[in-house]
This record gives structure tokens, C-alpha cells and sequence, in this order.
């Protein structure tokens, strides 16, 4: 393997036919495992898009519309914008009953919560306000808390998870904490081998937590917090409550035995806290099929044009 090549490097008597045999076998092991990997992410789409909830216009929890942008309550389980194989989505269903400026659907999305999240969503209306929202986005002049149940008792009473995050090369299309020892895999490999995402420098992330309640479900310890994505990186909340050893309850990607590596992919989670692997299997069998427990509670923001100042909460609905 590539560990192989190092650990030959290291010796005087280094034989360079050695070296290229290991590093040649490496290299097509690699090869072959993101094959397999892709294939399997692809029969994994495949199931997915059985499980998309379709929403219609009569279906829209509307909390605030004006001319220029419409919020809306998204249930969990609903896409944000329509898949390659599946046309219903919160978005469509906003277009159809409001409409706007430009004539298209996806010239209103300003922000997406995925699949599985629920709770509060901004969509533009006319060109001034997509600009205007999209400003506000990238300035992150938005703010936006979550409210979830983790796995376990947290010991603390707030804090800051800080962890970079990277694409996971083991497990595409999914993120995991990004460590030396991950880093130093990818060494050799092209965009041609992995993908451009694979080979980005991790991205420096931060989430803010407030324990909010400690609950049980079934018998089983939860914590309910209040989470805030500092960074707001893809699928941040998840990866870092899995790697701090409090995974969200009903999380079947980041959670207990789920599709992405375990623990946001460190050997185990950095609380002192963390909740055991028998706990989180208890809940998980608790859970069953119901959705994650994780919802975007609060957003806060200036209007795209008038300047006003809006403030959105909506509740739980877990």
C-alpha cells in the first residue's frame, strides 16, 4: 500500500523496484475502491429518491410573505429543490403559488436545508431581492440557530466545536473531520482519480452549542441544544455532533452505523461525554424510520430591499 512505499523510503536498502511495485499496486487498489465506492453511492441515490415526500402548493406553511421574498416551514423529508430523478420539491410548490419576477423556479432559491431538516426557509420573489438575499448569505449577514436532540447527556452547558471539514474520499459523497492521517491519503491522487471536491483544502469550520434541556425517549438519555453554523459548511451540524460523540438522533448517514464513516471519521468522539455505542444503537432502534430530530428554528436577517429588520422563529416539531 501507499503506508508501504513510506516505510520502504525509510531503509537504507530501499530497492526502487520495490518502490514501484508498491506504489503502482496502491495506486490501482485506490482506483478500483472509488469504483466500487461510486457505484454504491449511486444504488444508494437510487433508494433515496423513494423516500422524497412530495409537497403541493395546498401543502405550504407560509410564516411571512410580502412582494419581494416568502418564508416558509419546511417539513422534514422534503427537497429543497428538485433531484435529478425526482421533480417535487418546497421550491416548485413556492413558484407555483407565488411566482416571480424572473419566470423560474430556481432563480427564487436563496439557501437550502437538506432533505431530512425541517423548519424555516427563505425564497426570493423578485430579482432585487435574490441579489439582496444573496448579499446577506455571502456576508453571512444571516443568522440562523437549529435546534436538535443529540445521543447522550452532554457534561457541558455550551461550547464551540472547532473541526475542519473535508469531502470523504472512504465515503463520497459524504464529509468527515479532516486529520493529518486523512490528508496524507490523498497524496498521489488526481482530480482524474478522486474529483476535484476529494482534493480541496479542509475547511476551517465552527458550531455553537447550547444544551437546552435534557429529555429521555424511550428510556434512552437525549440532550436537546441549540446549534449555530458559524461557517455553515456542508452537512457541518452533522458531522460535527457525530465526531464530538453526541450524534443526532435519527441521523442514518452520520449516526450509528450509518452510511458515512463513523464518528465524523475519528476513531471515536472527543467529549468525555460522548454517548456510548450501545446508547446509540438503543435510540436508533427507538427511532425506527421516523425522520432526524433536527430543525431550523430561528433566522434573522434585514429585508433584501426595504432594509427592515425580520426575525423568524418557528417550533420544533420533536
Amino acid at each position: 500500500s501507499f503506508f508501504q512505499v513510506v516505510i520502504i523510503i525509510h531503509h537504507d536498502h530501499a530497492d526502487w523496484r520495490q518502490l514501484y511495485f508498491y506504489f503502482y499496486l496502491s495506486m490501482t487498489v485506490l482506483h478500483c475502491s472509488f469504483y466500487f465506492l461510486s457505484c454504491v453511492w449511486y444504488s444508494q441515490l437510487n433508494s433515496f429518491t423513494s423516500l422524497i415526500i412530495a409537497i403541493h402548493t395546498q401543502d405550504l406553511k407560509v410564516v411571512y410573505e410580502d412582494e419581494h421574498i416568502v418564508v416558509v416551514d419546511k417539513p422534514a423529508g422534503v427537497l429543497c429543490v428538485p433531484s435529478k430523478n425526482n421533480g417535487s420539491s418546497l421550491s416548485q410548490a413556492v413558484f407555483e403559488k407565488y411566482g416571480s419576477e424572473s419566470g423560474r423556479a430556481d432563480k427564487m432559491v436563496v439557501h437550502r436545508l437538506g432533505m431530512d431538516t425541517s423548519g424555516l426557509v427563505v425564497f426570493a420573489r423578485t430579482e432585487a431581492a435574490l441579489r439582496g438575499m444573496n448579499t446577506l448569505f455571502r456576508s453571512r449577514a444571516v443568522t440562523r440557530t437549529y435546534e436538535a436532540l443529540v445521543c447522550g447527556t452532554m457534561e457541558e452547558t455550551e461550547g464551540v466545536i472547532n473541526m475542519p471539514l473535508m469531502r470523504d474520499y472512504e465515503f463520497p459523497p459524504y464529509m468527515r473531520v479532516s486529520t493529518e492521517e486523512h490528508q496524507r491519503a490523498l497524496i498521489g491522487l488526481s482530480v482524474e482519480d478522486v474529483g476535484k471536491k476529494v482534493l480541496e483544502r479542509p475547511k476551517e469550520s465552527l458550531t455553537k452549542f447550547v444544551v437546552v434541556g435534557k429529555e429521555e425517549m424511550e428510556g434512552n438519555a437525549v440532550t436537546r441544544v441549540s446549534l449555530t453554523s458559524i461557517s455553515g459548511r456542508t452537512h457541518q451540524l452533522n458531522v460535527h455532533c457525530a465526531a464530538y460523540g453526541h450524534p443526532i438522533v435519527g441521523d442514518k448517514v452520520y449516526g450509528i452505523n450509518g452510511e458515512a464513516a463513523p464518528n465524523g471519521g475519528l476513531k471515536e468522539g472527543t467529549s468525555a461525554s460522548r454517548a456510548s455505542v450501545e446508547l446509540q444503537e438503543s435510540i436508533a432502534a427507538a427511532v425506527g424510520d421516523k425522520s432526524m430530530c433536527v430543525h431550523a428554528k430561528t433566522i434573522s436577517f434585514e429585508h433584501p430591499v426595504t432594509g427592515d429588520k425580520l426575525s423568524f422563529e418557528s417550533a420544533a416539531p420533536f
